[in-house]
């Protein structure tokens, strides 16, 4: 029976000492997340753990509500990062040393039933790319300072690249008042590719990099993600680095 398949590993890196990467490969549920923990706070790897725990405990219910038509994918991916969010917050109410906690988060839902209809809903700076006849494309915009002010033409694509502030997110689950995601929605061929992903891979590889890393060798899930994961560490693996690839088989 064909269906979508979805592969994730996560690596440390070379430079980090632990990992506050977390991600979720649901493929019976047709749902797949990558969460990225925010470093400098607390409990980053917890906030990120407990995004993914939240993903996992309820996407039996959420895929049978979209399944059915109870409720829009659009509603439905936006409570449950709202549930997410708010079981951080809990978390964070619950031990002092968590406070503050929070991560970023990315969520695609395919929805069979709607041929093929995939939706990205995502917070924060983990990014989502759709990979079609040798093309990548960003299915993503990053939730950051930079991108707002590239949006203003404060700065350049070039000048961003080292801007002191290109790490500072504007929103995050958990840290926010409130989890506002922004979701996508396109219809998907059979041979295209999804890539979720944290920052872990896009601070060391430009999108063209992963496009031609994807072009060259294996289309398979498996080889896909293996070789971007490598390639983030043959530039030095700044970061934790979590890597999900979604094809249909």
């Amino acid at each position: 029976m064909s269906a979508w398949i979805g592969i994730g590993r996560s690596e440390t890196g070379l430079v980090r000492a632990s990992n506050q990467d977390a991600f979720a490969v649901i493929d019976q549920r047709g749902m797949w997340a990558v969460a990225d923990g925010m470093g400098g706070h607390a409990g980053g790897e917890v906030a990120a753990q407990t995004a993914i725990s939240t993903v996992q405990a309820q996407a039996a219910s959420s895929h049978e509500r979209i399944r059915n038509g109870s409720t829009s994918p659009i509603d439905e991916l936006t409570a449950l990062l709202t549930h997410a969010h708010d079981a951080i917050l809990a978390r964070a109410r619950s031990q002092a040393k968590l406070k503050g906690m929070g991560t970023t988060i990315v969520l695609l839902a395919i929805v069979p039933e709607q041929t093929s209809m995939a939706y990205v809903a995502h917070i924060g700076d983990s990014r989502a790319y759709r990979f079609c006849a040798g093309v990548l494309t960003p299915l993503t915009k990053d939730h950051s300072l930079i991108e707002k002010y590239l949006e203003r033409g404060i700065l350049t694509p070039e000048t961003a690249k080292t801007h002191p502030e290109r790490h500072v997110l504007t929103r995050a689950l958990g840290v926010s008042a409130a989890a506002t995601p922004t979701i996508t929605g396109c219809v998907m061929q059979e041979d295209d590719l999804v890539i979720l992903c944290s920052d872990g891979l896009t601070k060391m590889l430009e999108d063209q990099d992963i496009q031609r890393i994807l072009c060259d060798g294996d289309p398979s899930p498996t080889s896909a993600c293996d070789r971007l994961i490598a390639a983030a560490l043959d530039r030095g693996g700044e970061d934790n680095v979590t890597v999900v690839v979604v094809a249909y088989r």
